[in-house]
Protein backbone atom coordinates (compact mmCIF):
# COMPACT_ATOMS: atom_id res chain seq x y z
CA UNK A 1 0.00 0.00 0.00
CA UNK A 2 1.34 3.42 -0.98
CA UNK A 3 2.40 5.66 1.89
CA UNK A 4 2.48 9.45 1.60
CA UNK A 5 5.96 10.91 1.46
CA UNK A 6 5.52 13.06 4.57
CA UNK A 7 4.65 9.92 6.55
CA UNK A 8 7.30 7.72 4.96
CA UNK A 9 10.07 10.22 5.63
CA UNK A 10 8.97 11.39 9.09
CA UNK A 11 12.13 11.90 11.22
CA UNK A 12 12.95 8.96 13.50
CA UNK A 13 15.77 10.58 15.49
CA UNK A 14 16.60 14.11 16.61
CA UNK A 15 19.42 14.21 14.05
CA UNK A 16 16.88 13.66 11.25
CA UNK A 17 14.84 16.76 12.17
CA UNK A 18 15.54 19.57 9.67
CA UNK A 19 15.94 23.20 10.65
CA UNK A 20 15.36 22.88 14.44
CA UNK A 21 18.91 22.47 15.70
CA UNK A 22 18.45 24.60 18.83
CA UNK A 23 15.45 22.54 19.99
CA UNK A 24 16.86 19.09 19.24
CA UNK A 25 20.27 19.83 20.77
CA UNK A 26 18.67 21.02 24.01
CA UNK A 27 16.48 17.93 24.25
CA UNK A 28 19.43 15.62 23.57
CA UNK A 29 21.48 17.37 26.28
CA UNK A 30 18.67 16.96 28.81
CA UNK A 31 18.34 13.28 27.96
CA UNK A 32 22.08 12.69 28.35
CA UNK A 33 22.26 14.56 31.66
CA UNK A 34 19.01 13.16 33.02
CA UNK A 35 17.63 16.63 33.76
CA UNK A 36 14.26 16.06 32.17
CA UNK A 37 11.21 18.19 32.77
CA UNK A 38 7.82 16.65 33.54
CA UNK A 39 6.00 18.79 30.94
CA UNK A 40 7.00 20.26 27.57
CA UNK A 41 5.15 22.66 25.32
CA UNK A 42 6.10 22.66 21.62
CA UNK A 43 4.84 25.67 19.70
CA UNK A 44 5.26 26.82 16.11
CA UNK A 45 3.61 26.91 12.69
CA UNK A 46 2.35 23.78 10.98
CA UNK A 47 4.72 21.24 9.51
CA UNK A 48 7.81 22.36 11.43
CA UNK A 49 8.37 19.13 13.41
CA UNK A 50 6.48 19.54 16.69
CA UNK A 51 4.67 16.20 16.66
CA UNK A 52 7.68 14.41 15.19
CA UNK A 53 9.92 15.68 18.00
CA UNK A 54 7.26 14.70 20.55
CA UNK A 55 7.26 11.13 19.25
CA UNK A 56 11.05 11.00 19.14
CA UNK A 57 11.21 12.29 22.72
CA UNK A 58 8.70 9.67 23.86
CA UNK A 59 10.94 6.96 22.36
CA UNK A 60 14.16 8.50 23.68
CA UNK A 61 13.00 8.53 27.34
CA UNK A 62 11.96 4.87 27.07
CA UNK A 63 14.70 3.54 24.77
CA UNK A 64 16.68 0.61 26.17
CA UNK A 65 19.87 1.44 24.21
CA UNK A 66 19.91 5.19 23.38
CA UNK A 67 22.72 6.60 21.22
CA UNK A 68 23.93 10.11 22.09
CA UNK A 69 20.42 11.17 23.14
CA UNK A 70 18.73 9.59 20.13
CA UNK A 71 16.47 6.53 20.30
CA UNK A 72 17.91 3.38 18.73
CA UNK A 73 14.63 2.50 16.93
CA UNK A 74 15.45 -1.22 17.14
CA UNK A 75 14.78 -2.13 20.77
CA UNK A 76 11.44 -3.53 21.89
CA UNK A 77 10.26 -0.23 23.40
CA UNK A 78 11.07 1.81 20.27
CA UNK A 79 9.40 -0.68 17.96
CA UNK A 80 6.26 -0.80 20.11
CA UNK A 81 5.97 3.00 20.18
CA UNK A 82 6.52 3.24 16.39
CA UNK A 83 3.86 0.59 15.80
CA UNK A 84 1.39 2.32 18.12
CA UNK A 85 0.96 -0.79 20.29
CA UNK A 86 2.54 0.64 23.44
CA UNK A 87 -0.31 1.37 25.84
CA UNK A 88 1.87 3.67 27.95
CA UNK A 89 2.53 6.21 25.16
CA UNK A 90 -0.71 7.87 24.10
CA UNK A 91 -1.23 10.53 21.45
CA UNK A 92 -4.40 12.54 21.99
CA UNK A 93 -6.00 14.95 19.50
CA UNK A 94 -7.36 17.82 21.58
CA UNK A 95 -9.49 19.00 18.66
CA UNK A 96 -11.78 15.97 19.06
CA UNK A 97 -11.18 15.25 22.76
CA UNK A 98 -11.51 18.71 24.18
CA UNK A 99 -14.11 18.23 26.89
CA UNK A 100 -13.56 18.16 30.64
CA UNK A 101 -14.70 14.51 30.83
CA UNK A 102 -11.92 13.47 28.42
CA UNK A 103 -9.29 15.17 30.57
CA UNK A 104 -10.73 13.64 33.75
CA UNK A 105 -10.40 10.17 32.21
CA UNK A 106 -6.81 10.98 31.24
CA UNK A 107 -6.08 12.19 34.76
CA UNK A 108 -7.52 9.07 36.35
CA UNK A 109 -5.41 6.78 34.11
CA UNK A 110 -2.22 8.80 34.50
CA UNK A 111 -1.73 7.87 38.15
CA UNK A 112 -1.04 4.22 37.28
CA UNK A 113 2.55 3.17 36.69
CA UNK A 114 3.58 2.15 33.14
CA UNK A 115 3.34 -1.53 32.31
CA UNK A 116 5.63 -1.83 29.25
CA UNK A 117 8.15 1.04 29.38
CA UNK A 118 9.86 3.28 31.92
CA UNK A 119 7.67 6.38 31.55
CA UNK A 120 4.04 6.94 30.70
CA UNK A 121 3.92 9.67 28.04
CA UNK A 122 0.91 11.74 26.97
CA UNK A 123 1.25 13.69 23.71
CA UNK A 124 -1.61 16.20 23.45
CA UNK A 125 -1.70 17.69 19.95
CA UNK A 126 -3.45 21.03 19.24
CA UNK A 127 -3.75 21.57 22.99
CA UNK A 128 -5.19 25.07 22.48
CA UNK A 129 -8.47 23.40 21.44
CA UNK A 130 -9.20 22.27 25.01
CA UNK A 131 -12.02 24.04 26.77
CA UNK A 132 -11.40 26.21 29.82
CA UNK A 133 -12.86 23.51 32.06
CA UNK A 134 -10.58 20.91 30.47
CA UNK A 135 -7.53 23.12 31.05
CA UNK A 136 -8.53 23.52 34.68
CA UNK A 137 -8.90 19.76 35.06
CA UNK A 138 -5.46 19.24 33.49
CA UNK A 139 -3.78 21.90 35.60
CA UNK A 140 -3.39 19.98 38.85
CA UNK A 141 -1.76 16.88 37.41
CA UNK A 142 0.62 18.96 35.24
CA UNK A 143 1.60 20.94 38.32
CA UNK A 144 2.34 17.85 40.49
CA UNK A 145 2.62 14.78 38.26
CA UNK A 146 3.84 11.33 39.37
CA UNK A 147 7.51 10.59 38.66
CA UNK A 148 6.62 8.16 35.90
CA UNK A 149 4.56 10.70 33.95
CA UNK A 150 5.63 12.96 31.05
CA UNK A 151 3.39 15.44 29.25
CA UNK A 152 4.24 16.79 25.78
CA UNK A 153 1.83 19.47 24.56
CA UNK A 154 1.88 20.81 20.99
CA UNK A 155 0.08 23.84 19.57
CA UNK A 156 0.12 26.22 16.63
CA UNK A 157 -1.68 28.99 18.56
CA UNK A 158 0.24 29.74 21.71
CA UNK A 159 -1.90 32.74 22.65
CA UNK A 160 -4.89 30.45 23.30
CA UNK A 161 -3.08 28.43 25.97
CA UNK A 162 -3.76 29.74 29.52
CA UNK A 163 -0.87 31.30 31.38
CA UNK A 164 -1.33 28.80 34.21
CA UNK A 165 -0.42 25.99 31.81
CA UNK A 166 2.43 27.93 30.18
CA UNK A 167 4.11 28.58 33.52
CA UNK A 168 4.26 24.85 34.32
CA UNK A 169 5.86 23.70 31.04
CA UNK A 170 9.23 24.06 29.38
CA UNK A 171 8.46 25.89 26.17
CA UNK A 172 10.26 25.18 22.88
CA UNK A 173 9.54 27.37 19.86
CA UNK A 174 9.86 25.70 16.47
CA UNK A 175 10.84 28.22 13.81
CA UNK A 176 9.84 28.15 10.17
CA UNK A 177 12.22 26.04 8.12
CA UNK A 178 14.26 28.01 5.58
CA UNK A 179 13.59 27.44 1.87
CA UNK A 180 17.18 26.25 1.44
CA UNK A 181 16.74 23.51 4.08
CA UNK A 182 13.40 22.45 2.59
CA UNK A 183 14.84 22.32 -0.93
CA UNK A 184 17.78 20.21 0.26
CA UNK A 185 15.43 17.76 2.00
CA UNK A 186 13.22 17.54 -1.10
CA UNK A 187 16.25 16.72 -3.21
CA UNK A 188 17.20 13.95 -0.77
CA UNK A 189 13.69 12.47 -0.79
CA UNK A 190 13.53 12.71 -4.59
CA UNK A 191 16.80 10.84 -4.89
CA UNK A 192 15.53 8.11 -2.58
CA UNK A 193 12.26 7.82 -4.51
CA UNK A 194 13.79 8.01 -8.00
CA UNK A 195 12.09 11.33 -8.81
CA UNK A 196 13.92 13.58 -11.31
CA UNK A 197 13.64 16.91 -9.49
CA UNK A 198 15.67 19.83 -10.82
CA UNK A 199 16.93 22.71 -8.68
CA UNK A 200 14.39 25.21 -10.01
CA UNK A 201 11.44 22.97 -9.13
CA UNK A 202 12.89 22.31 -5.66
CA UNK A 203 13.16 26.06 -5.01
CA UNK A 204 9.58 26.65 -6.16
CA UNK A 205 8.23 23.87 -3.94
CA UNK A 206 10.29 25.16 -1.00
CA UNK A 207 8.84 28.64 -1.45
CA UNK A 208 5.27 27.33 -1.68
CA UNK A 209 5.82 25.24 1.48
CA UNK A 210 6.04 28.53 3.44
CA UNK A 211 8.37 27.15 6.10
CA UNK A 212 6.60 23.81 6.59
CA UNK A 213 8.43 20.60 5.68
CA UNK A 214 5.21 18.58 5.63
CA UNK A 215 3.68 20.95 3.09
CA UNK A 216 6.79 20.72 0.93
CA UNK A 217 6.72 16.92 0.89
CA UNK A 218 2.98 16.89 0.17
CA UNK A 219 3.46 19.23 -2.80
CA UNK A 220 6.33 17.09 -4.09
CA UNK A 221 4.12 14.00 -3.76
CA UNK A 222 1.33 15.70 -5.73
CA UNK A 223 3.56 16.98 -8.54
CA UNK A 224 5.57 13.75 -8.87
CA UNK A 225 2.42 11.67 -9.22
CA UNK A 226 1.16 13.90 -12.04
CA UNK A 227 4.41 14.15 -13.97
CA UNK A 228 6.28 11.68 -16.18
CA UNK A 229 9.97 12.42 -16.58
CA UNK A 230 11.87 15.34 -15.12
CA UNK A 231 9.97 17.58 -12.72
CA UNK A 232 10.94 21.19 -13.48
CA UNK A 233 9.58 24.54 -12.32
CA UNK A 234 7.16 24.91 -15.25
CA UNK A 235 5.60 21.53 -14.56
CA UNK A 236 5.22 22.45 -10.89
CA UNK A 237 3.31 25.58 -11.95
CA UNK A 238 1.10 23.51 -14.24
CA UNK A 239 0.41 20.79 -11.65
CA UNK A 240 -0.48 23.26 -8.89
CA UNK A 241 -2.39 25.71 -11.11
CA UNK A 242 -0.30 28.76 -10.27
CA UNK A 243 0.98 31.50 -12.55
CA UNK A 244 4.73 31.48 -11.95
CA UNK A 245 7.37 34.14 -11.43
CA UNK A 246 7.63 35.34 -15.05
CA UNK A 247 3.87 35.83 -15.33
CA UNK A 248 3.68 37.81 -12.08
CA UNK A 249 6.55 40.00 -13.21
CA UNK A 250 4.82 40.61 -16.55
CA UNK A 251 1.56 41.51 -14.78
CA UNK A 252 3.28 44.13 -12.62
CA UNK A 253 5.12 45.45 -15.67
CA UNK A 254 1.73 46.07 -17.29
CA UNK A 255 0.63 47.82 -14.10
CA UNK A 256 3.72 50.04 -14.14
CA UNK A 257 3.05 50.93 -17.79
CA UNK A 258 -0.64 51.60 -17.03
CA UNK A 259 -1.40 49.02 -19.71
CA UNK A 260 -4.81 47.80 -18.56
CA UNK A 261 -5.53 46.03 -21.83
CA UNK A 262 -2.33 43.98 -21.71
CA UNK A 263 -2.90 43.03 -18.05
CA UNK A 264 -6.48 41.88 -18.70
CA UNK A 265 -5.45 39.87 -21.76
CA UNK A 266 -2.75 38.15 -19.70
CA UNK A 267 -5.23 37.41 -16.91
CA UNK A 268 -7.73 36.02 -19.44
CA UNK A 269 -5.11 33.60 -20.78
CA UNK A 270 -4.25 32.44 -17.27
CA UNK A 271 -7.92 31.99 -16.40
CA UNK A 272 -8.54 30.00 -19.61
CA UNK A 273 -5.57 27.78 -18.73
CA UNK A 274 -7.17 26.92 -15.40
CA UNK A 275 -4.84 28.90 -13.16
CA UNK A 276 -6.13 29.45 -9.63
CA UNK A 277 -7.32 33.06 -9.31
CA UNK A 278 -6.71 33.18 -5.55
CA UNK A 279 -3.16 31.86 -6.02
CA UNK A 280 -2.47 34.52 -8.67
CA UNK A 281 -3.65 37.34 -6.40
CA UNK A 282 -1.58 35.91 -3.55
CA UNK A 283 1.52 35.74 -5.76
CA UNK A 284 1.03 39.34 -6.90
CA UNK A 285 0.66 40.45 -3.27
CA UNK A 286 3.86 38.58 -2.34
CA UNK A 287 5.73 40.21 -5.21
CA UNK A 288 4.48 43.68 -4.24
CA UNK A 289 5.60 42.93 -0.68
CA UNK A 290 9.05 42.01 -2.01
CA UNK A 291 9.24 45.27 -3.97
CA UNK A 292 8.23 47.22 -0.85
CA UNK A 293 11.01 45.51 1.12
CA UNK A 294 13.54 46.38 -1.62
CA UNK A 295 12.27 49.94 -1.76
CA UNK A 296 12.74 50.32 2.00
CA UNK A 297 15.98 48.33 2.38
CA UNK A 298 17.69 47.94 -1.02
CA UNK A 299 20.68 45.97 0.25
CA UNK A 300 19.52 44.04 3.32
CA UNK A 301 16.08 43.42 1.81
CA UNK A 302 17.43 41.07 -0.86
CA UNK A 303 17.73 38.34 1.80
CA UNK A 304 14.07 38.74 2.83
CA UNK A 305 12.45 38.17 -0.56
CA UNK A 306 9.81 35.47 -0.88
CA UNK A 307 11.17 34.17 -4.19
CA UNK A 308 8.02 34.89 -6.26
CA UNK A 309 10.34 36.56 -8.78
CA UNK A 310 14.08 36.34 -9.32
CA UNK A 311 16.30 38.85 -7.54
CA UNK A 312 17.22 40.52 -10.84
CA UNK A 313 13.57 40.91 -11.88
CA UNK A 314 12.65 42.30 -8.47
CA UNK A 315 15.45 44.88 -8.64
CA UNK A 316 14.29 45.89 -12.11
CA UNK A 317 10.62 46.19 -11.14
CA UNK A 318 11.20 48.17 -7.93
CA UNK A 319 12.41 51.13 -10.00
CA UNK A 320 9.01 51.36 -11.69
CA UNK A 321 6.96 52.05 -8.55
CA UNK A 322 6.92 54.55 -5.74
CA UNK A 323 6.40 53.49 -2.13
CA UNK A 324 2.90 54.98 -2.13
CA UNK A 325 1.94 52.97 -5.20
CA UNK A 326 3.15 49.73 -3.63
CA UNK A 327 1.21 50.38 -0.42
CA UNK A 328 -1.95 50.98 -2.45
CA UNK A 329 -1.41 47.87 -4.57
CA UNK A 330 -0.82 45.63 -1.54
CA UNK A 331 -4.02 46.94 0.02
CA UNK A 332 -6.00 46.28 -3.16
CA UNK A 333 -4.67 42.74 -3.50
CA UNK A 334 -5.31 41.90 0.15
CA UNK A 335 -8.88 43.23 -0.04
CA UNK A 336 -9.49 41.22 -3.21
CA UNK A 337 -8.14 38.02 -1.64
CA UNK A 338 -10.20 38.53 1.52
CA UNK A 339 -13.36 39.02 -0.54
CA UNK A 340 -13.02 35.70 -2.37
CA UNK A 341 -14.63 33.79 0.52
CA UNK A 342 -17.94 35.63 0.09
CA UNK A 343 -17.81 36.43 -3.62
CA UNK A 344 -20.04 34.91 -6.26
CA UNK A 345 -17.58 35.69 -9.10
CA UNK A 346 -13.88 35.49 -8.35
CA UNK A 347 -13.05 36.30 -11.95
CA UNK A 348 -14.91 39.61 -11.84
CA UNK A 349 -13.30 40.55 -8.52
CA UNK A 350 -9.83 39.78 -9.87
CA UNK A 351 -10.44 41.73 -13.10
CA UNK A 352 -11.62 44.80 -11.17
CA UNK A 353 -8.58 44.51 -8.93
CA UNK A 354 -6.23 44.34 -11.92
CA UNK A 355 -7.92 47.35 -13.54
CA UNK A 356 -7.44 49.36 -10.34
CA UNK A 357 -3.79 48.25 -10.16
CA UNK A 358 -3.16 49.56 -13.67
CA UNK A 359 -5.15 52.79 -13.43
CA UNK A 360 -5.15 54.59 -10.04
CA UNK A 361 -7.42 57.27 -11.53
CA UNK A 362 -10.32 54.80 -11.34
CA UNK A 363 -10.36 55.32 -7.58
CA UNK A 364 -10.60 58.62 -5.76
CA UNK A 365 -9.96 57.41 -2.22
CA UNK A 366 -7.11 58.65 -0.05
CA UNK A 367 -4.76 55.75 -0.87
CA UNK A 368 -5.20 56.17 -4.63
CA UNK A 369 -4.57 59.91 -4.44
CA UNK A 370 -1.56 59.35 -2.20
CA UNK A 371 -0.15 56.83 -4.69
CA UNK A 372 -0.48 59.27 -7.58
CA UNK A 373 1.07 62.12 -5.59
CA UNK A 374 3.88 59.84 -4.43
CA UNK A 375 4.58 58.84 -8.03
CA UNK A 376 4.78 62.47 -9.16
CA UNK A 377 7.03 63.44 -6.26
CA UNK A 378 9.42 60.59 -7.04
CA UNK A 379 9.49 61.53 -10.71
CA UNK A 380 10.31 65.14 -9.85
CA UNK A 381 12.98 64.05 -7.37
CA UNK A 382 14.74 61.69 -9.77
CA UNK A 383 13.87 63.38 -13.05
CA UNK A 384 12.89 59.99 -14.46
CA UNK A 385 9.51 60.63 -16.03
CA UNK A 386 7.82 61.06 -19.38
CA UNK A 387 5.07 63.48 -20.28
CA UNK A 388 1.85 62.01 -21.66
CA UNK A 389 1.75 61.51 -25.38
CA UNK A 390 0.11 64.45 -27.18
CA UNK A 391 -1.20 64.42 -30.69
CA UNK A 392 0.45 67.35 -32.51
CA UNK A 393 -0.13 67.84 -36.21
CA UNK A 394 3.16 68.48 -37.99
CA UNK A 395 3.91 68.65 -41.69
CA UNK A 396 5.02 65.39 -43.22
CA UNK A 397 8.79 65.28 -43.73
CA UNK A 398 9.98 65.28 -47.33
CA UNK A 399 12.37 62.51 -48.37
CA UNK A 400 15.26 64.91 -48.69
CA UNK A 401 14.81 66.43 -45.21
CA UNK A 402 17.59 65.62 -42.72
CA UNK A 403 16.75 65.62 -38.99
CA UNK A 404 19.01 65.25 -35.96
CA UNK A 405 18.26 61.96 -34.17
CA UNK A 406 18.67 63.63 -30.78
CA UNK A 407 17.49 67.23 -30.99
CA UNK A 408 17.52 70.31 -33.21
CA UNK A 409 20.65 72.45 -32.74
CA UNK A 410 20.22 75.53 -30.57
CA UNK A 411 19.52 78.42 -32.89
CA UNK A 412 22.04 81.25 -32.76
CA UNK A 413 20.86 84.75 -32.03
CA UNK A 414 23.35 86.16 -34.52
CA UNK A 415 22.13 84.10 -37.45
CA UNK A 416 20.83 86.11 -40.38
CA UNK A 417 17.11 85.98 -41.22
CA UNK A 418 16.13 83.77 -44.15
CA UNK A 419 16.56 85.33 -47.59
CA UNK A 420 13.18 85.70 -49.31
CA UNK A 421 14.89 85.23 -52.69
CA UNK A 422 16.58 82.01 -51.63
CA UNK A 423 15.39 78.80 -53.30
CA UNK A 424 12.59 76.85 -51.66
CA UNK A 425 13.60 74.29 -48.98
CA UNK A 426 12.87 71.40 -51.29
CA UNK A 427 15.48 72.75 -53.74
CA UNK A 428 18.28 72.78 -51.11
CA UNK A 429 20.64 69.97 -50.43
CA UNK A 430 20.42 68.89 -46.77
CA UNK A 431 23.67 69.21 -44.81
CA UNK A 432 24.47 67.19 -41.67
CA UNK A 433 24.37 69.16 -38.41
CA UNK A 434 27.74 69.93 -36.82
CA UNK A 435 28.35 68.39 -33.39
CA UNK A 436 31.43 69.53 -31.44
CA UNK A 437 30.56 67.69 -28.20
CA UNK A 438 33.70 66.18 -26.58
CA UNK A 439 33.51 62.64 -25.22
CA UNK A 440 32.26 62.67 -21.65
CA UNK A 441 31.23 66.32 -21.76
CA UNK A 442 27.71 65.85 -20.40
CA UNK A 443 28.88 63.53 -17.62
CA UNK A 444 31.38 66.15 -16.43
CA UNK A 445 28.95 69.05 -16.80
CA UNK A 446 26.12 67.32 -14.92
CA UNK A 447 28.47 66.29 -12.10
CA UNK A 448 29.79 69.85 -11.80
CA UNK A 449 26.31 71.43 -11.71
CA UNK A 450 24.44 69.10 -9.36
CA UNK A 451 26.11 70.23 -6.08
CA UNK A 452 25.15 73.89 -6.73
CA UNK A 453 21.57 73.24 -7.83
CA UNK A 454 18.52 73.07 -5.53
CA UNK A 455 17.27 69.55 -4.80
CA UNK A 456 14.19 70.12 -6.94
CA UNK A 457 16.38 70.62 -10.02
CA UNK A 458 19.41 68.43 -9.32
CA UNK A 459 17.50 65.28 -10.32
CA UNK A 460 17.11 66.55 -13.89
CA UNK A 461 20.89 66.72 -14.36
CA UNK A 462 21.67 63.03 -14.43
CA UNK A 463 24.21 61.21 -16.56
CA UNK A 464 22.08 58.07 -16.89
CA UNK A 465 20.88 56.75 -20.23
CA UNK A 466 17.28 57.92 -19.73
CA UNK A 467 18.19 61.32 -18.27
CA UNK A 468 15.63 64.06 -19.03
CA UNK A 469 18.43 66.45 -20.15
CA UNK A 470 21.47 65.91 -22.35
CA UNK A 471 24.13 68.42 -23.34
CA UNK A 472 25.42 69.16 -26.84
CA UNK A 473 28.14 71.56 -28.01
CA UNK A 474 28.05 73.40 -31.34
CA UNK A 475 30.80 75.94 -31.72
CA UNK A 476 30.67 78.38 -28.81
CA UNK A 477 27.12 77.49 -27.88
CA UNK A 478 25.96 74.69 -25.52
CA UNK A 479 22.46 73.31 -25.88
CA UNK A 480 20.64 71.73 -22.96
CA UNK A 481 18.43 69.29 -24.87
CA UNK A 482 15.31 68.60 -22.75
CA UNK A 483 13.05 65.56 -23.04
CA UNK A 484 9.86 67.63 -23.18
CA UNK A 485 8.36 71.04 -22.56
CA UNK A 486 7.81 70.37 -18.87
CA UNK A 487 11.54 69.93 -18.32
CA UNK A 488 12.15 73.10 -20.32
CA UNK A 489 9.87 75.06 -18.00
CA UNK A 490 11.68 73.68 -14.92
CA UNK A 491 15.27 74.40 -16.02
CA UNK A 492 14.99 77.36 -18.43
CA UNK A 493 15.90 79.91 -15.77
CA UNK A 494 18.66 82.54 -15.77
CA UNK A 495 20.42 81.10 -12.74
CA UNK A 496 20.50 77.62 -14.29
CA UNK A 497 21.74 78.88 -17.66
CA UNK A 498 24.44 81.04 -16.01
CA UNK A 499 25.64 78.12 -13.87
CA UNK A 500 25.74 75.83 -16.92
CA UNK A 501 27.66 78.46 -18.91
CA UNK A 502 30.28 78.88 -16.16
CA UNK A 503 30.83 75.15 -15.70
CA UNK A 504 30.84 74.42 -19.44
CA UNK A 505 33.39 77.22 -20.07
CA UNK A 506 35.72 75.71 -17.49
CA UNK A 507 35.36 72.23 -19.01
CA UNK A 508 35.80 73.36 -22.63
CA UNK A 509 38.50 75.96 -21.91
CA UNK A 510 36.68 78.74 -23.78
CA UNK A 511 33.68 80.99 -23.06
CA UNK A 512 30.37 79.58 -24.22
CA UNK A 513 26.71 80.53 -24.01
CA UNK A 514 23.83 78.20 -23.08
CA UNK A 515 20.47 77.65 -24.74
CA UNK A 516 17.66 75.41 -23.42
CA UNK A 517 15.97 73.41 -26.21
CA UNK A 518 12.88 71.17 -26.31
CA UNK A 519 13.82 67.87 -28.00
CA UNK A 520 10.22 67.12 -29.02
CA UNK A 521 9.63 70.43 -30.81
CA UNK A 522 10.87 71.71 -34.14
CA UNK A 523 13.18 74.72 -33.95
CA UNK A 524 10.34 77.14 -34.57
CA UNK A 525 8.22 75.46 -31.86
CA UNK A 526 10.70 75.47 -28.98
CA UNK A 527 8.37 77.52 -26.81
CA UNK A 528 5.33 75.39 -27.52
CA UNK A 529 3.86 74.26 -24.18
CA UNK A 530 1.29 71.80 -25.49
CA UNK A 531 2.82 68.81 -23.71
CA UNK A 532 3.03 70.61 -20.39
CA UNK A 533 -0.60 71.63 -20.70
CA UNK A 534 -1.60 68.02 -21.41
CA UNK A 535 0.43 66.85 -18.41
CA UNK A 536 -1.37 69.40 -16.23
CA UNK A 537 -4.78 68.38 -17.54
CA UNK A 538 -4.18 64.70 -16.71
CA UNK A 539 -3.10 65.47 -13.15
CA UNK A 540 -5.28 68.50 -12.49
CA UNK A 541 -7.04 66.88 -9.55
CA UNK A 542 -3.71 66.18 -7.83
CA UNK A 543 -2.40 69.67 -8.55
CA UNK A 544 -5.49 71.19 -6.93
CA UNK A 545 -4.99 69.08 -3.80
CA UNK A 546 -1.31 70.03 -3.54
CA UNK A 547 -2.09 73.73 -4.03
CA UNK A 548 -4.76 73.66 -1.32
Amino acid sequence: MYQALYRKYRPQTFDDVVGQGAVTQTLKTQLLSGHMSHAYLFTGSRGTGKTSCAKILSKAVNCLTPHNGNPCNVCEACRAIDAGTCMDVLEIDAASNNGVDNVRDLRDDAVYAPSQVKKRVYIIDEVHMLSISAFNALLKIIEEPPEHLLFILATTELHKVPATILSRCQRFSFRRITPEDIAARLQYVSYQEGIELDDGAARVLARLADGGMRDGLSLLDQCASATVGELNAQRVYECLGIAGEQTCGQMLTFAADKNTRGALELFNRLYADGKDVAALIDELASLCRDLMILKTAPEAGITMLSGVASDADARSLVKRFSAGELVRMIGLLQSCAAGFTRSSSRRLDAELCIMNLCDPALQMDVEAMNARISKLEEQLRTGNFAAPAVSVSVPAAKPEDVCDDEAPPPPGDDEAPPDPDAPAPEQKLAQPLRDDTPIGFWVDLAAAMRPELPRSLAGFFSATENAPIRGRVRGDRVGLICANAFVVQMVDKPEVRDLAARKASLILGRPVTVKVVDRTARPEQNKNMEQLMAFGREHSDIIKIKNN
